[in-house]
């Protein structure tokens, strides 16, 4: 089996880079995939993609040498198994808010004697190459996320659960569990401190610590902070950087009009 490259890129001590899919679309996913990104994940949790184009995403991402990841929509063990057997090189886990659903996550991501995960890799094993049986759990990520002030209070469990490769947090989530605004790129205090702890919980327990960003500039302050991987941005932020140039196009219409 072809190993992981966001291992390797961890072991040389680098940062990952992730960027975020929430539109469905080959092409979408092909055109993000090939701008430099070290990883790319589909979200089928918030995103509009369901199943069918999900597998379509992770071909088109193939044809670069970007780790496809995909955060699922609950922590179903079926879904992630799915998820698996079409080709995802890790798994983003939302609302996990103790041990015992981390453990449950775990075990529906690892095969036998580490998991329950069920056996029948499809286009797992067909890209993948030989050995994807034996050598898949310690190839794929898991990813926990933690967003909510119970998980918070939950951290350093959460963390050690056995078979955890990281946490990834989803700020908005936690900023809102923690009686704050639902934002993205907070500079709150409250945050921050939770995202040390999460940070500093992961350092104890030897896993990678991720963060959801929406600017290069929020992503670079994470990378000092400690981060490991952060998403930069993502197909709809891009997108809705259109509406920037409408309104500079009206204002300088309007400027010429008076």
């Amino acid at each position: 089996m072809r190993p992981n490259r966001l291992k390797q890129i961890w072991a040389e001590g680098r940062p990952v880079l992730n960027a975020w899919l929430n539109i469905p679309g080959a092409f979408v996913a092909e055109a993000v995939a090939a701008q430099g990104w070290d990883a790319v994940t589909i979200d089928t949790q918030h995103g509009l993609t369901g199943y069918s184009e999900m597998v379509a995403m992770l071909q088109a991402i193939a044809a670069s040498e970007v780790t496809p990841l995909v955060r699922v929509s609950w922590n179903a063990p079926g879904e992630i198994m799915k998820a698996l057997d079409a080709g995802a090189s890790g798994i983003i886990c939302p609302m996990i808010n103790s041990r015992a659903e981390c453990e449950a996550f775990i075990k529906a991501a690892r095969y036998p004697p580490l998991g329950q995960r069920s056996f029948g890799p499809i286009r797992a094993a067909l890209i993948s190459g030989p050995g994807y049986a034996e050598e898949s759990n310690g190839q794929i990520l898991t990813f926990a996320m933690i967003e909510t002030a119970e998980a918070l209070e939950a951290a350093d469990e959460i963390c050690a659960t056995p078979g955890l490769d990281g946490i990834y947090i989803g700020p908005s989530d936690l900023a809102f569990s923690l009686g704050l605004a639902p934002m993205q790129d907070s500079q709150e205090p409250a945050v921050l401190a939770a995202f040390d702890r999460i940070i500093a919980a992961c350092r104890k327990a030897g896993i990678k610590a991720g963060v959801h960003t929406a600017s290069v500039g929020y992503a670079q302050q994470m990378i000092a902070r400690g981060f490991d991987l952060v998403t930069v941005g993502g197909d709809m932020r891009w997108l809705m950087g259109g509406r920037r140039e409408a309104t500079q196009m009206r204002e300088h219409i309007a400027g010429k009009a008076g």
